[in-house]
């Protein structure tokens, strides 16, 4: 169950922050937060550069004109980084007498798993402070939500690229190997695959071998197929893209070239997808009510289209599974 925390009166002043790496629609995140706080009466602040601009106090307030225009917009206007200060008692202890010289009553955390895991370690050293959370993350591997801001758009990202790769490598008779985000998780990769109409693909959830992925690529090539792509994320068991082309290409000899595009952080970058703003507006919106109805130490997501409340600890212990009819859907159609 949710925890609650103060009564709705208590909370006056909210302060939000986006941490760890950036991801599309978070400003459309912000944008909402601020829009419904002042709809509430509540003075709304952003924290620039998430814990470490907490812990240096860079607190600022804000206005309804200072989300004007920035839903289109990539990136975030709160401005992230990754703090090692905040990993020590001192560093956490500095950012919560900042909070208390701005009266800042509750935070809203724009982040994912690293974000999560600060705020718990947080909330139980200073348990007066409520924390919700926004799942801002392309990974889109926290438990308790379908979607995390920013997937939708790193996936349509990739496919572009996988389109325009297609059309070099239908024209040469090559195979490309397509690195995709995802260290720990597969779902950039499998949604690319599928949408990109891949030959292949490799991600964290599934063991495979060299032999494997030749086998398939000969299976493609029997069937006159002249070029193939394959999508990789980049923590898949295999080793490195690079390693992975080499290793294939010393075994199979049916292509005029073998080549590897690394998309890397492209992904994080671009104007949202309207899904991501979609999104990021409704959880920015329940995220301001959710602490005036008194929650705290929890994730505002969205399971099956409705806004759903996941404990932080569980945000991010539980593994996400990756949804299994769909790879071996994907597995069949790159046949």
């Amino acid at each position: 169950m949710a925890k609650t925390t103060k009564e709705v009166k208590d909370i006056k002043r909210i302060a939000v922050f986006t941490s760890g790496g950036d991801a599309p629609g978070m400003n459309a995140a912000v944008r909402a937060i601020v829009r419904n706080a002042f709809n509430n009466d509540l003075h709304i602040y952003g924290i620039m550069r998430g814990y470490e601009g907490m812990i240096d106090g860079n607190i600022k307030r804000l206005e309804t004109t200072d989300v004007s225009n920035i839903i289109h917009r990539g990136g975030t206007i709160l401005k992230t980084a990754r703090s090692m200060r905040f990993m020590t008692l001192e560093g956490r202890r500095q950012a919560y007498e900042n909070l208390m010289d701005n009266d800042i009553d509750a935070l809203i955390a724009i982040g994912g798993n690293g974000t999560f895991t600060g705020a718990v370690k947080f909330m139980e050293e200073f348990p007066d402070m409520p924390i919700v959370g926004i799942p801002g993350t392309i990974d889109n591997d926290l438990f308790g939500t379908d979607f995390s801001i920013g997937f939708d758009t790193a996936v349509n990202t990739a496919v572009q690229a996988v389109d325009k790769i297609r059309d070099t490598a239908d024209s040469h008779n090559r195979l490309f190997f397509v690195e995709v985000m995802g260290r720990n998780s597969g779902f950039i990769a499998l949604h690319t695959a599928i949408a990109g109409g891949a030959g292949g693909i490799l991600i964290p959830e599934e063991e495979t071998s060299i032999e494997d992925l030749v086998k398939l690529l000969k299976r493609s090539a029997k069937r006159a197929k002249l070029f193939s792509i394959v999508i990789v994320a980049e923590g898949n068991h295999m080793g490195t893209v690079y390693d992975i082309a080499q290793k294939v290409e010393e075994k199979i000899h049916m292509y005029d070239d073998i080549k590897v595009t690394v998309i890397g952080h492209l992904q994080r970058g671009g104007s949202p997808s309207t899904l991501d703003r979609v999104l990021a507006s409704v959880l920015g919106f329940a995220s301001v009510e959710a602490l005036m109805a008194g929650r705290t130490g929890v994730m505002v997501g969205i399971r099956n289209n409705e806004v759903h409340f996941t404990p932080f600890e569980e945000a991010i212990s539980k593994s996400k599974p990756l949804n299994m009819n769909m790879l071996r859907m994907a597995h069949i159609l790159a046949q």
